[in-house]
Parts: structure tokens; sequence; C-alpha cells
């Protein structure tokens, strides 16, 4: 067994040296932009194929359907090889009136989560950065914004604007100034513990633009966290657009999944039976909101340092498990072969 022993030591030398070590001195550092980056797994795949799928359905699908508001004489027909989804009381595809809402309501979640994370940002960043009055200011008005309640808000809004007046970007803008303020809390926390760094303290002392120090040194360190807001505001509006046109405070010229909800209702199709009709919708928003989930929560681990060490050291365990079935192998194939 001497000569085994010897003969295998190079084996282990070999499995664990720089190539195989992820953190060893000898292997090359990860690329910074990778290290923003969350590791692939299952669920992120999964994430990643719902968001995409939905989302080229929302683009392309209108494209490659007839018009959603034509009318037939076939009202409340099953799915059929001419309609996949069936058709509404008046004989509208419900497969087109889908893929139109797919695009009304994923133009609201973007734009929610452009300006909500815009805004979150400006308060949240540029207040901590500022310190003083500034963010004594700022912080008030976020908090006061925090503790009133949303939906009664967003109701209220809702309901003071004209129907007639009430169109995508009017309901878009009523979501993002009422949901901007927990997301400028977590970025001001995160910004007061970045500004007292040492790379930051060097750009502010050479005499850097405040507008540079927060572009070039702060803000690559608050991608995570702003990717995380953005994705979390983008579900939050899609949610929020859906409960307003279900009660029919939603978009009056635009088709969303909420509308195609509000219209099933009215049509009765739960009594009727229309499974059809308002499944799909409904479906959709899940699956939609379960995608950027599973993304949020891929995210959680750059954001969260324990879970990103656990991932890495059940990395470390899986690596350590195969070497010593890789030595076993190797040392059963140099006995049997002796």
């Amino acid at each position: 067994m001497t000569n085994v022993t010897a003969q295998t030591q190079p084996a282990a030398a070999e499995l664990t040296g720089p190539a195989a070590e992820p953190d060893g001195p000898g292997t090359r550092a990860r690329p910074g932009w990778r290290s923003l980056l969350p590791t692939m797994t299952p669920w992120l795949a999964i994430g990643l194929g719902l968001v995409i799928v939905i989302t080229l359905f929302g683009i392309l699908g209108p494209l490659l359907v007839g018009d959603p508001q034509r009318i037939r004489d076939q009202g409340l027909t099953g799915p059929s090889a001419q309609f996949w989804l069936g058709t509404t009381q008046t004989g509208q595809d419900v497969f087109a009136q889908l893929a139109f809402a797919t695009r009304g309501s994923l133009e609201i979640g973007a734009i929610v989560g452009v300006i909500a994370t815009a805004l979150s940002g400006f308060f949240g960043i540029y207040g901590a950065y500022r310190g003083g009055v500034v963010d004594e200011a700022f912080s008030l008005f976020s908090n006061v914004a925090l503790v009133i309640p949303g939906l009664p808000l967003i109701i209220v809004i809702s309901g003071f604007v004209p129907r007639e007046s009430r169109g995508l970007w009017t309901i878009a803008l009523v979501l993002a100034v009422t949901s901007w303020a927990a997301s400028a809390r977590v970025l001001r926390a995160q910004t007061l513990s970045v500004r007292h760094r040492d790379y930051v303290a060097a750009s502010r002392a050479s005499g850097e633009k405040p507008w540079r120090v927060i572009v070039v040194e702060i803000l690559p360190n608050l991608l995570p966290v702003i990717a995380s807001q953005f994705v979390f505001a983008v579900i939050a509006a899609i949610l929020g657009e859906a409960g307003l046109a279900f009660i029919g405070l939603g978009a009056s010229n635009s088709s969303t999944l909420g509308t195609m909800l509000f219209y099933a209702q009215n049509g009765f199709a739960l009594s009727l039976g229309a499974w059809w009709w308002f499944v799909p919708p409904g479906l959709m928003i899940a699956l939609f909101g379960m995608g950027l989930s599973l993304i949020n929560f891929s995210i959680d681990e750059i954001i969260n340092p324990k879970l990103k060490n656990l991932r890495r050291h059940r990395r470390l365990a899986k690596r350590a498990a195969r070497l010593e079935r890789e030595l076993t192998r190797r040392g059963a194939a140099q006995e049997a072969d002796r």
C-alpha cells in the first residue's frame, strides 16, 4: 500500500492545485462585472426562462394575432384549432386579447419600475451622499411617503382622475409615486455604508464632482440592490394595476391583464363556466410574478453575504467529495493492477 499512496499523491496535488481551487493564490480572480451576477442555478434558469418567454410573447404576440376587438357570432366557445383559448361572450378571440394585454401589463411594469427606481435612487442615494439638511429632508419625506397606505391612496388618486384621462401613463405614474419610498430607505442605508469607504473619501478629497463620485464610485456597489428593487417594483406594478383594473379603475384606452379579468368578471365568466376567459390572464400574472421572484431570490445571494458564503461552502464541499471519490477510485484501480 506504500507504493499506492506514493503514486496517488501527485494526482491529489493535480486535483487540488491552482486550477481546481477557486480562491487559491494561484488562481485568477473573477472579473469585477462577474461578481455582480448571481450564480446560475436551476431556480434562476426557470425564472429567466419564464420572464423571457412571457416578454417575447408580449412583444411579438400582437404582431402575429388578429384584431382582439373583432366581434363574432361565436360567443363563449371553448378552446379549438381556430381559437386556441376560445372566445368571449361577444365572440372576441381570447388568445389575441391575451397577447395585447400582456404587452400592456409589461409596459406598465417597465414604466413603473424605471420611475420608482429613479425616485428611490434620487432620494436614497443622493440624499445619503450629500448628508446634512438634504439627507434629513429627503429622509423625512421618504418616511412620510412610507407610512401613507399605498392601496387606498392609489384608489383615491385613480378615482379623482377622469376616466377619459386615465390612460396607461397615468396609471403608471400613480403606481410609481406610491411605491418608491421603501426602496429609498434601503438605498439610503446602503449608501451610508459605502459613503465612508476609503476610495470614496479619496475621490471626494481629490475634488471630484458629486455626480461623478456617485456614478463611478458608489453606484457600481449598489447595482445588485438597485436590480432587486427594480424587479420588486415591476412585480408590485403589475399586481397593483391588475387590482385597480379589476375594480374598474384601470386604464381606459389600453388593454392589460387586469382589464381582461375585469371584463371576464362583468361577463359572468365564472358563473358560466368559461374558464378559458379568466384563467389565462390570471395564470400569466402568476407565472410572470413567479419568474421575477425567482430572479430576485437569486440576486439576494449577492446582496446578502451569508447566502453568498453558504453557496460557496456548498460548492467547495461538493468539490471535496468529488476529489475523495476520485482518489478512492484511483487507489482501487492501482491496487487491482498490482
